[in-house]
């Protein structure tokens, strides 16, 4: 009854993983709950997540990542590097070169976030479709993040499981060998083949000029607008302005943006047009954007307002949340002249209108407000990050205290664990990173996924459902050899990791792994990296990572 048990926890958690319904964490906590009231686990196997090594050393990672970002440290080895670059195929490999070697020492995402800006700059310059850049860019963080230990959060997850089986600790750069030929490959192949399969997308870039793309924006008719009066078959909107009104906002009340519908003074007008027409007919036609914040009154004069593009982060705490219900304006000193989201259709009020990953604002706000704007990270922004804004003197030092962190890993002097809290603690008593931006860096979702997930694992194991599943595939695919066996279990990994979190599909797949190896009489490490491998080093869809 117990392994019954467990195995529906693991189906249903697989299940909830993978409609993406509920978010990775709280499924976690689900999983958690469900072990520790079933009597799975105790209670103190059931937390112990939390104190796990690989949790810990997840979290400190984040907040050296984060030291690299503030300082402009990644941003100038990069500007340095792709300066080199003046052809198509250089700037590849320099992007995928360097990307991947960043990726192996610090957060996937954090590097992806750095390079971003710097990518999409280089494609303006070069004319380049910034396709063809920013997938090699998403796959190189992921070989990257093979080589090491410390590459991603599911090395160090599957460690500590090894580690519990009681095989050896996998060392630093124990991946990399395997690492370097995922990641010898990949660049080989975008480099000849790869690159003429990307697909070649000139017309939707992000950096492009806005007045290419179409932006959605709520209006107020002002008192003194020449719309007052007149029925929208009556303006200009359409005829000389190239918009489109989807919906009028009156009173609280939605009214269909019918060609008869005559507008009235403080009508709130939801608009579909090209950037540069939202702007001509706001200021033509006397319309207001219809947010709660103004930029300090009549008093500021153009060169003091700056409008920035910004892309919702993936771990940014607007995501599911709309404009009005966090107080935007107020909140971020901005206004979001518009919003653009690919693949969906933007027909609800701007301010009520929940916000996505990946979504990108167009922001208007006082100059003075861009370097805390930056800072910010519920954000990722499209420009590059000027100078001033980095605390660039502290580059060297951060660099350093990130070089020592992997060298008394590496060394074996002391475990990753060590090395990467005393690395943290250096970055604050530097100045390097403050102790708010040290919290604000770790990614709190990880956290609790990883802390969840693991009272799984020791659930597979005290069970036996580890050993059970490990029995039938030895039964069903053992006389194949462990070779096959190899092949079986990183196909059934990469599988699973397209569609649900890499930590979980590493967490169910791990002690199987191990179990059969045991079970077939041979060393288990070989099956274990093949889990490792195929749950870090996701291709085959958009979600996989």
């Amino acid at each position: 009854m117990e392994i019954a048990l467990v195995l529906a926890i693991c189906l249903g958690a697989v299940a909830l993983f993978a409609s993406e319904k509920l978010s990775v964490d709280y499924v976690a906590m689900l999983v958690l709950a469900a072990v520790m009231v079933s009597g799975l686990v105790t209670p103190a196997e059931a937390v112990s997540g939390f104190a796990n090594p690989a949790t810990v050393t997840v979290a400190a990672m984040f907040i050296l990542s984060a030291g690299m970002q503030k300082t402009g440290a990644l941003h100038s080895a990069g500007r340095m590097f792709f300066s080199l670059a003046k052809k198509p195929i250089v700037l590849l490999l320099a992007l995928m070169l360097s990307s991947g070697f960043v990726s192996a020492f610090i957060n996937n995402t954090a590097a992806v976030a750095v390079f971003l800006p710097l990518v999409l700059a280089l494609c303006t310059k070069y004319k380049i479709a910034a396709s063809k850049l920013l997938i090699p860019l998403s796959f190189a963080s992921q070989f990257g993040g093979a080589c090491t230990l410390i590459g991603t959060s599911t090395n160090l997850l599957v460690n500590s499981i090894a580690i519990d089986y009681g095989l050896s600790n996998i060392g630093l750069f124990e991946l990399a060998p395997m690492g370097l030929i995922f990641s010898a490959a990949g660049v080989l192949y975008f480099a000849t083949l790869g690159r003429w399969l990307l697909p070649n997308r000139l017309g939707v870039e992000l950096i492009q000029s806005y007045g290419l793309k179409e932006y959605l924006s709520e209006l107020r008719v002002k008192p003194t607008s020449p719309l007052v009066g007149k029925a929208l078959r009556e303006t200009k909107l359409t005829t000389e302005f190239d918009a489109t009104v989807i919906e009028v906002h009156r009173s609280g009340e939605v009214r269909w943006a019918g060609p008869h519908l005559v507008i009235q003074a403080d009508d709130v007008l939801l608009v579909r047009a090209e950037l540069d027409n939202i702007l001509s007919l706001a200021q033509s036609l006397d319309l207001e954007s219809s947010q709660d914040f103004a930029l300090a009154g009549q008093s500021k004069t153009p060169q003091d307002v700056i409008l920035v593009e910004a892309m919702i982060a993936p771990r940014s705490r607007l995501i599911g949340r709309t404009l009005a219900s966090v107080g935007f304006g107020n909140r971020y000193r901005a206004i979001v002249l518009a919003l653009q989201r690919r693949g969906h259709s933007l027909t609800a009020k701007l301010s009520k209108l929940p916000l996505a990953l990946g979504d990108t604002l167009l922001l208007q706000t006082d100059r003075s407000e861009i370097a805390r704007l930056h800072h910010d990270e519920d954000f990722i922004f499209l420009d590059e990050v000027e100078s001033t804004l980095l605390r660039q003197s502290k580059a060297p030092l951060t660099l350093s205290i990130i070089v020592a962190v992997v060298a008394l890993a590496g060394f074996g002097i002391m475990p990753i664990l060590s090395s990467a809290i005393l690395g943290v603690i250096a970055l604050i008593a530097t100045r390097c990173i403050s102790l708010q931006e040290a919290y604000d860096a770790v990614d709190w979702k990880v956290i609790f996924l990883l802390a969840g997930i693991l009272p799984l694992g020791i659930a597979m194991q005290k069970t036996g459902a580890a050993q059970l599943l490990a029995d039938y595939a030895v039964s069903g695919a053992g006389g194949l050899g462990p070779l096959a066996l190899v092949a079986i279990l990183y196909l059934v990994t990469a599988c699973l990791t397209e569609f649900m979190s890499n930590n979980a599909a590493a967490i169910l797949l791990a002690p199987i792994a191990i179990s059969t190896g045991y079970q077939m009489g041979v060393d288990p490490k070989p099956l274990l990296m093949a889990v490792t491998f195929a749950a870090s080093t996701s291709f085959a869809t958009p979600v996989g990572y």
